[in-house]
């Protein structure tokens, strides 16, 4: 902590900076090539299993917000129900969207206190819905095939958060396995898709552009070593970040990504954790920044060269 000599003596202080970098995505990534991730109820289903407010409580003292977009906190995001070019670009394809896309998809709320009862109670109804039902305590299918699967980690990932997830799931009935493997093992396996579940973080920039079809892009779906983990094949993702491209104002391709936004939250591929809106440092008091700072904010290490010596403090 910061309970020493120099923080009580003001020698040290901490400040918080803001920024607007998006929170990009990171979360539990469901590979949608998987049968039992194929319905996007079972997916639903296992999101509302997910109890972010007591999984943040528990090991954040609930202080980090909720990634809710893939471009939370920036303009980039999207925001209620879709209007205008928005609206307009996903028109051709009203008749596949999943729901919440036009509406805006939002993420379930659960219990602080651990129970989310509530949201578990609507898991089990969707999984019922998907052809699911639990008998004798196992979730099974009308062919009797137990619901399990395999999360795969690395030495870097949470396992805090996947625990504390897989104890919730085996309420619904769900056999789940936690597999840490090496860093080599990691990346040939996720690079091949050959995984269930794994961790993952897209950092996503104010000015998305190529990447996102190496991202979210169909052709990802089959061919090996893209970012397209969850294996997105949708057309109307392909669509707008076509339009994202092809976009010749900035309206046009706020537009753009904010539509492709509401189709990568609606199609339920991940379950979003937490990202942090400021940038939390402790620093020797003698050093100051300008009120102003860039959107991205200050980075450690990003801008050093805005800082500078404003001199002594009495000690």
């Amino acid at each position: 902590g910061y309970d020493y000599p120099a923080a009580r003596e003001g020698r040290v202080v901490l400040s918080r900076i803001p920024h607007h970098r998006p929170s990009g995505m990171r979360g539990l990534v469901f590979n949608t090539r998987r049968d039992i991730f194929s319905d996007w109820r079972v997916r639903q289903a296992l999101i509302l299993a997910f109890n972010f407010e007591w999984i943040n409580k528990r090991l954040n003292g609930g202080v980090y917000p909720r990634i809710t977009s893939y471009f939370s906190n920036s303009p980039l995001g999207y925001r209620g129900a879709a209007e205008g070019r928005e609206a307009e670009l996903l028109a051709p394809f009203a008749d596949r969207l999943l729901p919440g896309t036009l509406e805006g998809y939002t993420l379930p709320v659960g219990d602080p206190d651990g129970s989310n009862r509530r949201n578990l109670r609507r898991a089990r109804k969707l999984l019922r819905e998907a052809g699911w039902t639990i008998t004798d305590g196992e979730l099974r299918n009308g062919d009797g095939k137990r619901f399990a699967f395999e999360i795969m980690l690395r030495g870097s990932d949470p396992e805090a958060v996947v625990t504390i997830y897989a104890d919730a799931l085996k309420r619904l009935g769900i056999a789940v396995g936690i597999r840490q493997v090496d860093a080599a093992q990691y990346q040939a396996r996720r690079d091949s898709y050959d995984f269930d579940m794994i961790f993952n973080l897209w950092a996503l920039s104010l000015s998305p552009g190529n990447e996102q079809a190496f991202y979210w892009g169909s052709a990802g779906r089959t061919q090996p070593g893209t970012r397209n983990y969850m294996g997105v094949a949708d057309p109307a993702v392909d669509a707008m970040i076509a339009a994202l491209l092809a976009a010749r104002s900035r309206e046009a391709h706020v537009a753009a990504v904010r539509a492709l936004d509401r189709l990568l939250m609606a199609g339920r591929y991940v379950i979003p954790i937490w990202y942090a809106p400021e940038s939390w440092l402790a620093h020797d008091a003698r050093l100051a920044y300008p009120e102003r700072l860039p959107l991205y904010g200050d980075w450690i290490g990003f801008l050093p060269d805005v800082w500078w010596w404003a001199g002594e403090t009495n000690r």
